[in-house]
């Protein structure tokens, strides 16, 4: 008799797995060249027994990829397995960000027997548009797995959507995930909220500034400053004074240079002359941001004898923000736009002229650079962007101009310029 029941649900067994075979297999045929029509066939399979099917099924449903897509994603969020969590969160950030897929976590994914492997790409500068527009109900769904996915993995490419969607209604769940132990959750939780840049989050991330991990005590540091966090410029202050990494160090100070206060000026004073480029600049960066107009003679002398294009920068940003706004050859705000065309330094001219453009006296200087003749296209393609992000009524006009521009870069930058500034303006 025991024989006869061991033959019985070995049978059984084999059955079965024919059977999730076979449904594996209608899936595939379902996913084939499928359109939004196939998703309701698709659908019944979010809750099928077999993984391997719910595998399949998730990945039909990113490959279609409409709006219809979304709600059936959202779902697969809640599976238990990892590489069902991870497939199912990039499909929902590919619907508003395409091609996403090509290069999150799922392009990684290889399998080895039970587990799965990935990596995580080392550039995490990803984000939707302003006026992209993220359904909340998907932002929830990405939150349950950054506060409790299946695996860290699935953890920390979660936290990595969030911010990419600027997913608001993800902060409270980034604000957990900062409890973790992985490290590689905790600084996607961290680069997320950067992107989000909701205040309320600032003390959360606060227990971060002394992390043994270098990667996420810099990541911590660095959220502190862009999210205001003026509690912990104590904090702040003693890891520039005591810190002997000067990394850590450089991230600190410049971390507090974003939190303008005049208390801090003999501070940012101090530092101004030291031989480390990156606490030059960050000296700079926080006397613009005081903004005393008794430090422009200091800051042009520094500015004229600086030779390195980095601390350079800073103090032409100094200069323009307490009032230099002429746009000479030699002039610091032409220095600024000049850099735009440097693939070393574009990343830190930019930003710069965002912030600075949030003065309509500085965008009034640039916008005549937009329209010159000698204006190359990096040129205007950075002040499109600045002006998107830091501009008002009076920069829709120049940007209007600038899309009928004859290079199609140009223009098609000026459009989605326009379309994000729009989506910012009352």
């Amino acid at each position: 008799m025991r024989v006869t029941i061991c033959v019985l649900l070995a049978v059984l067994t084999l059955s079965a797995q024919d059977d999730a075979k076979q449904r594996a297999k209608a899936v595939r045929e379902y996913g084939k060249n499928a359109t939004s029509d196939a998703i309701p066939k698709l659908e019944i399979y979010i809750t099928d027994p077999d993984v391997d099917v719910r595998r399949e099924a998730v990945k039909a449903i990113v490959d279609i990829g409409t709006a219809r897509s979304l709600d059936p994603l959202a779902k697969f969020c809640s599976d238990n397995d990892p590489e069902i969590q991870i497939r199912a969160v990039d499909g929902l950030v590919n619907f508003y960000l395409p091609g996403y897929i090509k290069t999150g976590l799922t392009a990684s994914l290889k399998r080895v027997g039970a587990t799965i492997k990935s990596k995580f790409t080392d550039t995490n500068t990803q984000v939707v548009d302003v006026y992209v527009q993220v359904r909340p109900e998907v932002a929830v769904a990405i939150g349950r797995v950054v506060r409790g996915g299946a695996s860290p993995e699935a953890r920390a490419n979660a936290a990595r959507a969030a911010g990419v969607l600027r997913a608001k209604e993800a902060v409270p769940d980034l604000e957990e995930a900062l409890r973790s132990k992985d490290s590689e959750v905790l600084y996607e939780a961290l680069i997320a909220l950067q992107k989000i840049r909701d205040q309320s989050a600032g003390p959360s991330v606060a227990i971060r500034l002394h992390d043994l991990d270098e990667k996420v005590q810099i990541a911590a540091i660095e959220t502190t400053g862009l999210l205001d966090n003026r509690a912990a410029v104590n904090d702040l202050r003693g890891i520039v004074d005591r810190s002997r990494n000067m990394k850590v160090k450089r991230a600190a100070l410049t971390a507090m240079a974003e939190m303008p206060d005049p208390q801090l000026h003999g501070v940012y004073t101090a530092y101004l002359e030291n031989k480390d480029d990156g606490l030059r600049e960050a000296a700079a960066e926080g006397l613009a941001r005081i903004n005393d107009p008794g430090d422009n003679a200091t800051l042009e002398r520094l500015y004229e004898s600086e030779g390195k294009t980095g601390p350079r920068l800073s103090l032409a940003f100094a200069l323009v923000a307490i009032g230099k706004r002429s746009m000479g050859e030699f002039d610091p705000l032409r220095y600024l736009v000049n850099n735009l065309n440097s693939a070393a330094y574009h990343d830190s001219a930019q930003p710069y002229l965002t912030e600075l453009a949030r003065n309509p006296d500085v965008r009034r200087a640039l916008y005549p650079a937009l329209h010159d003749p000698m204006a190359t296209k990096d040129e205007k393609i950075g002040l499109a962007r600045v002006f998107a992000a830091s501009g008002g009524e009076d920069s829709v006009a120049p940007l209007e101009t600038l899309s009928a521009d004859t290079d199609t870069e140009v223009s098609e930058e000026a459009r989605r310029a326009l379309r994000n500034l729009r989506a910012r303006l009352p």
